[in-house]
Formats: structure tokens, sequence, C-alpha cells
């Protein structure tokens, strides 16, 4: 096996328990999809957003109104962060896991031009032992409120 593939982001870290580990020891890559938490890690989603009917998100616990406005402590500070590095809060997100090891490529989704320019834009910047322990740690203080997937995908994709 040369990759694997899961979901993985500042938003769902618990690839970090085990299958980072695992795949170290193991000498396999790691390609985690969704490393923008859905779009809401880009700082372009609060609690007034509204969806296209056919979006995916409208029917993700994650993404009603209420867990949107509790969740958006991280995405503000992550705000801030960005600004201080001159970048954009998308490509901190990337940036951080990118900056962990050099056998995890993230693949992040977009229907933009712009969003895939940004995204490519992660590339150039370079954060620090420092930085990426701030955001874990800014990123650890913080209950993500609701499911990731509604509850019958859940059971299909683990918790």
């Amino acid at each position: 096996m040369a990759a694997l593939q899961s979901e993985y982001s500042r938003w769902w870290r618990e690839p970090e328990r085990e299958i980072l580990p695992t795949l170290e020891e193991l000498g396999i890559g790691f390609v985690p999809f969704s490393p923008l938490g859905k779009g809401f890690l880009t700082g372009t989603i609060d609690d007034k957003t509204t969806f296209e009917p056919t979006d995916f998100r409208n029917v993700v616990p994650r993404f009603t109104e209420g867990n949107r406005k509790a969740n958006l402590a991280f995405v503000e500070w992550l705000k801030t962060f960005a600004a201080r590095k001159h970048a954009t809060p998308a490509q901190i997100a990337l940036a951080s896991l990118l900056a962990q090891k050099p056998w995890i490529v993230p693949i992040p989704g977009t229907t933009k031009r712009q969003r895939l320019d940004e995204n490519v834009g992660a590339e150039g910047i370079h954060l620090k032992v420092d930085d990426i322990q701030e955001i874990d740690r800014a990123a650890s203080q913080i209950e993500v409120q609701g499911a990731r997937y509604p509850e019958p995908m859940l059971k299909m994709v683990g918790r």
C-alpha cells in the first residue's frame, strides 16, 4: 500500500490518534480529504451562510446554524493567525497539514479557480514548529459542535 486516503483537518483530528502513527511506522503516505473542513476552515462560512438546496452541507449536523455559530471561535482565531502570516485561513489550514510530515499530502476540493489558486498558495507558506504548536493548542481548546455526517452516514464512515 502506497497511501491511505481519509478525512483529516484541524476540524476533525481523529487520524492523529492511531492512523498517522501507524502510517509513519509502515512508511505509508496519507492523503487527507476535506482538509478545509468541508469549506468551514476557509473563513467564508458563518452562522448566516445559506447553501444551495443540493449542497450536502444542508444535511450535515455540523453545518446547522447553531453549530456553525458555536464553531466559529476557531475560524476567528484562524483568521487572526493567518493575517499575521499574510495568508488566508484556508492556506494556513492546508499549510499546517503539509508542515507535519512530508508524506501527508492534502487534497482540497473546489469548483472555483480562485480557490484553487488560493489552495496552491499554501505550498509557499512555511510554518515553524512553534506555529504548528500554536495552531494545535487553539484547535484543541475548541470542542467542535455537531456530527461530521448525518447519523445514517456515520455508521458507514465511522464516528
